[in-house]
């Protein structure tokens, strides 16, 4: 059966990027093994441990579509319209790029649930990812996700851009599956229902 998952690597002080959006402390684990995990994205392979390799194959090669907020897709030029996961993206954004048809395998909504509904259609069978801390924020919020993933990554950011500082609501999740990686600690959470 499909879900809709969030993915993100997070500082253990709960920041998935620091003020200026820099993340290469936080991504030390996707170069720190020996197990070449290729991207659909022909610019991007990783290179992780074993158990990291498994971790990541088992959260990416199902997936169906990713949802994405408009600040990451600049970020990013909209990951040359080949995200690593090989998976049609929707945006999010109150202001759709005048030059949208540049990217053909690009669905640009207006708000997060229209956004989680496109990309269910769009995955059919496929599970949906979210690549953004403010969509999965707001998903969460609106009870459209399943699992709530965190690659912990041990360091102490001390401010940045936080996972779940803007939920304004309690969640309750089950208990973890845990995979220790080097550099990272993966966990896994369902979502209570």
């Amino acid at each position: 059966m499909s879900k809709v998952f969030t993915h993100m690597t997070m500082s253990l002080d709960g920041f998935i990027a620091d003020p200026d959006d820099g993340i290469e402390d936080l991504f030390d684990w996707y170069g720190a093994g020996d197990v070449v995990v290729p991207s659909a994205n022909e610019d991007i392979s990783l290179t992780v441990d074993e158990a990291s390799a498994v971790m990541l194959r088992d959260l990416t090669e199902g997936v169906g579509a990713l949802v994405s907020g408009r600040r990451l897709f600049d970020i990013t030029d909209g990951w040359g319209d080949m995200h690593p996961v090989g998976a049609p993206v929707v945006v999010v954004t109150h202001r759709t790029p005048d030059d949208a048809a540049r990217w053909p395998r690009t669905t640009f909504v207006g708000d997060v649930g229209t956004a989680i509904e496109r990309a269910k259609e769009i995955a059919g069978s496929k599970d949906v990812t979210i690549a953004s801390a403010s969509v999965a924020q707001q998903a969460i919020t609106l009870g459209l996700v399943d699992e709530i993933c965190v690659s912990l990554a041990p360091v102490l950011l001390g401010e940045g851009i936080s996972y779940f500082a803007e939920l304004g609501t309690r969640v309750l999740l089950e208990d973890p599956v845990a995979v220790q990686g080097r550099r990272a600690l993966h966990l896994r959470y369902p979502v209570r229902r």
